[in-house]
């Protein structure tokens, strides 16, 4: 039984059909059909339902879709297993975040791809929620207050933040001094999260409101700076405009509590190794003041 064509029939599970797959595995769509229809020839079982409208697993293809997805891991641990020291072969897909990961993640990511060269890397970058399972993800890394959930997760590095006004909402609006006063401005907001400070060793909680709300934090600096209210944003995203005095910070009494990058992936035993290296690599940098020079520093030792 190919190991390629187990592989690709679990893309095809897990992605909802073959085109889904086809493009998550950068193949054409004839190629992965012709893996399928292999696959089920020497099964002699049929795993996927095939329609007009498009493809589904069969009962037969849903009960094999865990028994290839474990065999596919167990291989991968052996593969690993035997491999030289350091060497990093097949597939990495990462989720990482749009706000953070182009500027922070993506210089880390390019230098593993530089160190490995067989190993081929796809990074999808979205502030939006990801199913690391359901769309085929080997890992992801996240920024902010790790939520409660059945993935593993390991911290990379700190991540602290403060909360912004510009000069002029100050002027207009005035600045809260204390949690409950935020209650009464305009809170630019990801969604309809609770926003956390700290009061001595006491964590108050409270959830604001206002009418700007973005999935990206960008965006949400982008409406800070023009004076559309307060927000909650990382030191590397304020960090410059505080300098400036674009943007000034408030209600410094109540600093925010510590929050952190994490790598995330599904739940299982033995991780590959070519996530744990990504999680060594990160946690690296991620400890270093100046990312861009530790990584020309990693170049000129190799």
């Amino acid at each position: 039984m190919d190991l390629e064509d187990l592989h690709t029939f679990v893309e095809v599970a897990d992605a909802g059909g073959v085109s889904a797959a086809a493009r998550r595995l950068g193949l054409a769509k004839s190629i992965v059909s012709r893996r399928l229809f292999r696959l089920e020839a020497e099964l002699g079982v049929q795993l996927l339902a095939r329609t007009t409208r498009g493809s589904s697993l069969t009962e037969a293809g849903t009960a094999f879709r865990d028994y290839a997805h474990r065999i596919g891991l167990e291989m991968e641990v052996a593969r690993e297993m035997i491999l030289p020291q350091g060497e990093l072969r097949g597939r990495l897909r990462i989720s990482a975040p749009l706000s953070f990961g182009p500027s922070h993640f993506a210089p880390v990511i390019a230098e593993m791809a530089r160190l490995h060269p067989q190993l081929s890397i796809q990074t999808c970058y979205t502030d939006g929620f990801v199913d690391l399972v359901a769309q085929g993800f080997d890992c992801a890394v996240r920024v902010g207050y790790l939520q409660d959930s059945n993935l593993m997760a390991r911290r990379i590095g700190p991540v602290n933040g403060r909360l912004v006004a510009s000069p002029a909402y100050i002027e207009a609006h005035g600045a809260p001094e204390t949690p409950d006063e935020i209650l009464e401005h305009e809170a630019l907001m990801q969604g309809t999260e609770a926003w956390q400070f700290l009061d001595g060793d006491q964590t108050v909680t409270i959830r604001p409101h206002g009418r700007f709300k973005a999935d990206n934090g960008m965006a949400l600096l982008a409406a800070a700076l023009a004076g559309l209210g307060v927000a909650y944003l990382p030191d590397d995203f304020t960090r410059p405009h505080l300098a400036s005095g674009a943007l000034v910070p408030i209600m410094t009494r109540y600093p925010l509590p510590t929050a952190g990058a994490y790598v995330l992936r599904p739940p299982g035993q033995h991780p590959a190794r070519k996530i744990r290296v990504l999680t060594e690599l990160l946690i690296r940098y991620c400890n270093q003041p100046d990312l861009w020079s530790a990584l020309a520093e990693a170049r000129r030792r190799t």
